[in-house]
């Protein structure tokens, strides 16, 4: 018997709803008009023998009424029709006025911060950002079992893009780039060709970027390697016109040199074509295309000598950066960058080192790039080597119907992450009381998960043409659903966590570092790591346990918990919860420690994660940097830096930046005292992200906080 939702999803009947139901309503009224257990069972059996293969949920309710209006419950059924009658006031009420409108008065500091790659203040993102507030209000009075909804709200689980959910749209995604340049697209109902140059390659490449954005949420990857092939063919024509062009009388090697004068003109714009465009283009949610660019030089490409020559290129075009309104170079926000390491470029005496010597220098000056090393990859994924979507999770190994491996042209359908410190503070060190809460809410997080997963079952192909029909996840045809790209792993279901830090401290009194905590925090990731395969498991569905960068949601948890359980020192006194598996940022740790110390967790976290550290001066501390970058390789799978380093963006003054008297920033150079052209180390916390400013703690001020 199957029962239809409010929000027209299919499920099992389950009986035990309607005992609660009636238990709970039980508890409203006097003894002498509650029903016993037996008259609960007889209603319940009422309903399952009329054998009926569905029911809407109204329906239920109505049953459950008339026969507790036969039995003479009269106080029971007025108590239960006035909850329904509630419910159903609460699901209709507009809750969006009052965001909505101080969105528009620029006063909603919580939508206004949440997301640093939007300028709230723009009427492009604005519209945006109102679609938002009305989606999270329809998701949680409409859309989402009350239950979960519930559960969001108390901070039990962070439902995450609620914003995004009353849309047919899914997550983060690898881009199937190479078969969109290869095969060709369409694009606003127009045929786009196979590129015959590299030029042409790049523009076709960015004009998909932000297509592919404009129907998502989250972020895209696109791997470089595809337009290695765009260069030579390139270079070929360049040679081929020269040679003609002198009718033969040019040596081979003047032939060459001219060549690839004329070939390193056209490399530098493409990949200048690639910056300005994604830096300029803007998306229909009013921000930048919010993509990653994957550089991996692997042996036996055949095209991986000019695929070398444009991450160089790319590397150098970063590190001198992009010129601002007053023509000052910055660090541009995207595209953002990913750098394999492997055996020909990990700083042993590889060919590419030299290219690897390069990305470190732009790391030490706009703290891109993020490093991948091949060799730990390898290990967790069967062998192979991809990039992460663009939200830095990962796809689990799937092969299709010829036994092959495949990445790209995949996707993730959402995420939901869980409080961890939570548990721990309600299990009031009782690890039987916390494995029991944990496995009640990892049961609400699969719930929500499968929200996400039905929200898109039925969606046509036509919702999104550049996604589903030309060739950026599939070539499917008009009208047909997406539904077999749900299913069997082939899309990824995220379980993201967050304070693993803070629970251990609450159930054993000491950090996850600590020998003693570090075997509790390992039970804990290998106990989600194994909810996550059991779901696998019984469905078919590709959950993965995701080590999640959500730096504004380790603020949200802290902020409920600190609401409603006080300040628990080094748990909720902080403001924040440490980001899913990371060492607290008040912990002092050398680099090496602490990778060494994280990788481990990394390995449990299927859908993938991320680890960072923090070293002072970097553009001064170049030989440090390299030592990191080898260790990476060896051990630890995903990693990036970040520094204690101020940055004027007005003069390129590169150093401290001063609270004057006045209790405001300012460039010591220049005087600038523009938030929006300095970047500002966080001291409070520590934290160092991207996109960011400092709340002072020597004065009291009031700096704008772009990612908190």
């Amino acid at each position: 018997m199957k029962v239809i939702k409010r929000d027209g999803t299919i499920v099992d009947f389950d009986r035990s709803k309607i005992v609660l139901a009636l238990r709970k309503a039980n508890q409203a009224v006097e003894e002498d008009q509650r029903v016993s257990d037996e008259q609960i069972e007889q209603i319940v059996s009422h309903i399952e023998n009329k054998h009926r293969q569905r029911y809407l949920v109204e329906d239920i309710q109505d049953i459950v009424e008339k026969k507790l209006m036969e039995l003479e419950k009269f106080d029971l059924a007025k108590a239960y029709i006035i909850y329904r009658y509630t419910r159903a006031l609460v699901r209709k009420a507009n809750t969006t006025d009052e965001s909505i409108l101080s969105l528009i008065r620029n006063s909603n500091k919580d939508v206004m911060e949440e997301n640093s790659n939007k300028n709230a203040v723009m009427a492009a993102t604005q519209r945006d950002l109102i679609a938002g507030e009305v989606s999270k209000d329809i998701t949680k009075r409409l859309l989402l079992p009350e239950n979960i909804s519930k559960a969001h709200e108390e901070g039990i689980l962070h439902f995450h893009d609620a914003d995004y959910f009353i849309q047919p749209i899914f997550n983060c995604c690898l881009i199937n780039i190479g078969d969109m340049l290869d095969n060709g697209t369409v694009m606003n109902g127009k045929l786009i060709e196979s590129p015959k140059s590299f030029q042409v390659a790049c523009t076709i490449m960015t004009q998909i970027i932000a297509s592919v954005a404009s129907s998502q949420y989250g972020g895209q990857s696109v791997d470089i390697r595809h337009l290695g092939k765009y260069l030579r063919y390139t270079k070929e024509k360049f040679r081929k016109k020269i040679i003609e062009a002198s009718h033969g009388e040019l040596s081979d090697d003047m032939v060459e040199q001219l060549t690839m004068e004329r070939l390193n003109d056209e490399l530098r714009s493409g990949v200048q074509t690639i910056q300005y465009q994604i830096n300029t283009l803007m998306t229909t949610n009013g921000q930048s295309p919010f993509v990653t660019i994957f550089m991996y030089l692997e042996d036996g490409d055949e095209y991986i000598e000019e695929n070398a020559m444009i991450i160089e290129e790319i590397l150098r075009q970063r590190l001198e950066g992009i010129k601002n309104e007053v023509g000052v170079y910055v660090t541009p926000a995207f595209p953002k960058l990913i750098y394999v390491l492997d055996e020909n470029n990990c700083l042993k005496g590889g060919k590419y080192d030299y290219i690897t010597e390069l990305a470190v220098k732009c790391s030490a000056k706009r703290l891109y790039p993020d490093y991948i090393s091949a060799k730990k990859m390898r290990e967790n994924y069967a062998g192979n080597v991809f990039s992460c979507m663009g939200c830095r999770s990962f796809l689990s190994p799937w092969k299709d119907e010829n036994g092959n491996y495949k990445f790209e042209g995949r996707f993730n359908q959402g995420v939901v992450s869980i409080n961890l410190p939570q548990i721990g503070i309600l299990a009031k060190g009782d690890e039987k009381v916390f494995w029991e809460l944990l496995d009640e809410r990892l049961q609400i997080c699969y719930e929500a998960l499968m929200c996400r997963h039905n929200a898109l079952k039925g969606v046509r192909s036509d919702t999104s043409p550049v996604h589903w029909q030309y060739g950026a996840i599939a070539r499917l045809k008009k009208g047909e659903t997406i539904d077999p790209l749900l299913e069997n792993g082939y899309s990824t279901l995220s379980l993201g966590y967050i304070g693993l830090y803070e629970v251990t401290k609450l159930m054993k009194g000491v950090s996850h570092t600590d020998p003693k905590g570090t075997e509790f925090a390992l039970r804990v990731m290998k106990h989600l790591r194994s909810a996550t395969d059991q779901w696998k498991k019984d469905t078919g569905l590709g959950f993965a346990l995701y080590g999640t960068p959500a730096e504004s949601l380790c603020y949200r948890f802290a902020r409920i918990d600190k609401e409603r359980f006080g300040s628990i020192p080094d748990v909720t006194d902080k403001g924040y919860y440490t980001n899913s598996y990371h060492v607290d940022v008040r912990e002092h740790i050398d680099a090496f420690s602490k990778f060494t110390f994280e990788s481990q967790f990394q390995d449990i976290s299927s859908g993938g994660a991320i680890s960072y550290v923090e070293i002072p001066n970097m553009r001064h501390n170049l030989t440090a940097l390299e030592d990191v970058v080898r260790f990476i390789y060896d051990n630890i799978q995903y990693a990036e830096f970040n520094t204690k380093s101020d940055y004027c963006q007005v003069c390129g003054f590169d150093g401290e930046i001063i609270i004057n008297d006045d209790n405001e920033w300012e460039c010591p150079n220049c005087g600038n005292k523009d938030h929006d052209k300095m970047n500002v180390t966080r001291r409070t916390c520590g934290y160092l992200g991207e996109n960011f400013w400092n709340v002072g703690k020597t004065k009291e001020i009031k700096a704008r906080v772009l990612h908190l």
